[in-house]
């Protein structure tokens, strides 16, 4: 089993020893699984519980205060499965699989795919706050009233587009997986929904391999950047190339900053136009 993680595209942590370790130890904890599905989700699952990172415990606030994941995940063999506006779910990533394996569907939003997870024995109700994103959220002035209230004080503050993500090569059975979960961008308007839980936005699995994106997710969303990815892999492109082709036409298309991991049967690419993007590599 091969597997490649990201920890988010964005700026330079403050930590990046220490993020990185995490990022090691997610990837070494999916190369050690059974399956592709099982690597990607145990990688992730890693990931959203550190709250350095943005999914899962220490995700980002939206404009109320509320922390709310979202996450897809889907094979080479194009089962998928996304969960979106999950109050209290801190494993996304898990919700996202039971909603590929256990439902007729692709993607469930909000309390509903909540209520899901929880059906499925998923923890919910997580406090998913930090010290930290509340003293952020409360120094912010918080809004008050409806929508427009809400858009006139995100105005200038919406930011942020960490997430982490996974993609996991199975040779014996040569099937790839690719997963992505996150918490959204600081202060977006409460209940937005980015490429996160959007097939061929934030992930993308094929014959040809996988892609995990993080970055400006309505960009990600407009470009279908890890649908791009993979078809460069599909064209003949190795990872490497696929990953650098992919975020080179985001850049000239968005003006954005992004970053995607990319794995085939021959190796691990990865390429990002922010200032900064952890990634680790396993193999078992």
């Amino acid at each position: 089993m091969r597997v490649i993680c990201h920890g988010g595209a964005g700026g330079v942590p403050e930590e990046p020893a220490a993020r990185q370790a995490v990022l090691d130890d997610a990837a070494e904890t999916g190369a050690e699984a059974e399956t592709a599905v099982d690597a990607v989700e145990a990688a992730v699952t890693v990931l959203e519980a550190d709250d350095t990172f943005n999914a899962g415990v220490g995700g980002a606030v939206q404009s109320d205060g509320v922390i709310r994941t979202d996450a897809g995940l889907m094979t080479s063999d194009r089962a998928a499965g996304a969960v979106a506006s999950c109050r209290g779910l801190r494993d996304a990533v898990s919700a996202a699989r039971v909603v590929m394996e256990e439902t007729p569907h692709v993607l469930l939003a909000g309390e509903h795919a909540v209520e899901l997870a929880d059906a499925f024995g998923i923890e919910t109700d997580v406090d998913l706050q930090t010290a930290e994103t509340r003293e952020t959220y409360a120094e912010a002035d918080p809004p008050s009233g409806g929508p427009q209230a809400h858009l006139d004080w995100l105005d200038e503050r919406f930011g942020g587009h960490d997430t982490v993500g996974a993609v996991a090569h199975d040779p014996d059975r040569d099937v790839f997986a690719a997963a992505t979960s996150t918490g959204g961008r600081t202060f977006a308007l409460a209940g937005r929904v980015g490429d996160v839980p959007q097939i061929g936005s934030g992930f993308f699995a094929a014959p040809a391999g996988g892609a995990s994106a993080t970055g400006a997710g309505e960009d990600i969303a407009r470009v279908t950047l890890t649908r791009r990815a993979v078809r460069h892999l599909e064209s003949g492109a190795d990872a490497q190339t696929a990953a650098d082709r992919a975020i080179a036409e985001f850049g000239e298309l968005t003006g954005s900053a992004a970053g995607v991991i990319v794995l085939d049967e021959a190796g691990a690419g990865s390429a990002f136009n922010s200032d900064g993007m952890q990634t680790s590599v396993a193999t078992r």
